[in-house]
């Protein structure tokens, strides 16, 4: 008994290893502090890539500009849309 026991242990181990090995690198999270340091950051990384540009971009735009994630890049903008220097353009952000 104990020995099948520990063969269907060693078993799901296996399976769970494999598993984990065929994941997507996609799948893996990355993990951000929202504080206002680092709100404060974003926002200055997002207002530089849209003052380079000139004109408005959208979020995934702004994503490759800066090479934030997604989530960084909006917590830049809600930042930005608080203080005023951002508004809305037809599902772009543009200097305000």
């Amino acid at each position: 008994m104990a020995e099948k026991k520990a063969t269907r242990s060693a078993a799901a181990k296996a399976t769970t290893k494999a598993a984990v090995k065929k994941a997507p690198a996609a799948a893996k999270k990355h993990e951000i502090f929202v504080d206002a340091l680092n709100a404060g950051f974003r926002a200055g990384d997002v207002y530089e890539a849209l003052h380079a540009a000139g004109e408005a971009k959208t979020v995934e735009e702004l994503v490759k500009l800066t090479g934030k994630t997604e989530v960084e890049v909006l917590l830049g903008i809600g930042w930005l849309l608080k203080e005023g220097k951002l508004k809305g353009d037809n599902g772009k952000v543009v200097l305000a």
